[in-house]
């Protein structure tokens, strides 16, 4: 609501110039045929009324059905954005129609029916998700923070508690995942492995600590791709924004994937030390780098990138069903339950971020068990060294599609622990480094 506060002339139906008509019609345009019927501009008013509701009711902080100047520059302050009060006053004289020096529903109603916002900074605000859950898998789209975050330094601070919030999560759930990349590899039709038969034998080969086996290096690849990921992002995003300071969810999905694949490019040797250290067997190697001195003697430098394509081309149906599927269920959540406010409460925005990290890992799930046998060939006694295809036509030929998603009871029954745990720590870290909620 920051963009729509801060314009400071009224707009009536009769002001409004070619470009602002066709951003009403683009925005009501259901069946793409460059105009609106009645059933279409009936529809649009209704949504965008919603949200004008809902922002209204948002800024309203005392719920007398009125907004002054103090509850405009607070909910501005909120966003990150500090007004003097002689710039709030234009802003509530620019609304106000009966000189009051506070504006009701009508006025504010009236003001902003026709301005054609479409994704409103207070529900933005309330929706951001990904830096809270962590379910093992970095592919998620980054988090967008105000322009007051990161001048001072609060971007860092959020980053930070995510940060530490995915080592924990990733440590607390890492017997989960190790089973996850053993039955990814080992299990077959000829050899069957349980979660009972699989962690029997893990412990029976090398006792409770290996089942933490491939942790240490998962932990430590969070933190500098959370870095590229965010800094590729934000370089993303002014290349293929085609509004200064607006990201539309298709320019937000394609810069979401790029900086995916620059991240996971950067530090993809580190997910290739990840798998040979999870199935390393007792006494293969010492540590992380006896494994990459004994990878880069006996593999050269090209096994430090096996399974590279199939790791790419994962970023683009799991980002992709990601974004829409939670875009989908906030929608709906907004369409149906929002009444007073956007803030749909954290209970909502953990299950939504959940079903569709979820919805992007079942879709994805296929590549990533491609990516991890083509990371283990060499390590795997008698395994043969195929590429992405041949792969793909040997599992399907012996195993049939469902042997694409071997491995994934474990992986789902870590996301509830794993979200609960990232959660429940993200939110210690922030009181810990002082942001404010």
């Amino acid at each position: 609501f920051a963009g729509l506060l801060l314009n400071k002339e009224p707009m009536l139906i009769t002001d409004l110039v070619p470009g602002v008509i066709f951003k009403i019609i683009s925005s009501g345009d259901r069946n793409k045929d460059e105009g609106l019927d009645f059933s279409e501009f009936s529809k649009y008013l209704k949504e965008h009324e919603k949200k004008l509701q809902l922002t209204f009711k948002s800024l309203d902080k005392n719920k007398d059905g009125r907004i002054d100047i103090t509850e405009i520059r607070q909910s501005l302050a909120d966003l990150g954005l500090e007004i003097s009060k002689e710039h709030a006053e234009k802003i509530l004289q620019s609304i106000d129609v009966d000189g009051t020096m506070t504006v009701d529903w009508n006025e504010w109603r009236e003001h902003f029916l026709f301005n054609p916002a479409t994704n409103l900074q207070e529900i933005v605000r309330y929706w951001k998700h990904s830096t809270v859950l962590d379910i093992g898998d970095s592919l998620t789209i980054p988090d967008e923070f105000t322009e007051e975050e990161k001048t001072t330094g609060l971007w860092w601070k959020q980053l930070s508690a995510g940060a530490v919030a995915g080592a924990v999560s990733r440590t607390g759930t890492a017997p989960l995942d190790r089973m996850k990349v053993f039955m990814q590899v080992h299990a077959s039709t000829t050899n069957k492995i349980s979660l009972v038969s699989g962690f029997k034998q893990m412990l029976k080969e090398g006792g409770v600590a290996s089942l933490w086996r491939g942790n240490g290096i998962n932990v430590m690849k969070i933190a500098p791709e959370t870095a590229i990921k965010f800094m590729a992002y934000e370089q993303y995003k002014k290349l293929l924004s085609s509004e200064p300071g607006k990201v539309k969810s298709h320019e937000r999905f394609m810069a979401g994937s790029l900086a995916g694949a620059t991240a996971q490019t950067a530090i993809y040797p580190m997910e290739v030390m990840k798998t040979r250290m999870t199935l390393r067997k007792t006494g293969q190697y010492s540590g992380m780098f006896d494994c990459a001195k004994k990878v880069l003697k006996n593999e050269g430098v090209k096994a430090f990138y096996k399974g590279y394509i199939p790791n790419i081309l994962g970023i683009i149906p799991y980002a992709g069903i990601d974004l829409a599927v939670y875009e989908s269920l906030k929608n709906f959540w907004l369409s149906h339950y929002a009444k007073d406010t956007a803030n749909p409460g954290v209970l909502v925005l953990l299950g939504c971020g959940t079903i569709s990290s979820t919805c992007g890992q079942l879709a994805s799930y296929p590549l990533a068990l491609i990516r991890t046998r083509m990371q283990a060939q060499a390590s795997v006694e008698g395994s043969e060294q195929l590429p992405m295809n041949l792969m793909v036509k040997k599992i399907m030929k012996k195993e049939g599609f469902f042997g694409l998603y071997r491995g994934i009871l474990p992986n789902f029954m870590k996301v509830i622990p794993a979200v609960s745990i990232s959660y429940v720590v993200y939110e210690y870290m922030r009181s810990g480094l002082g942001i404010q909620k």
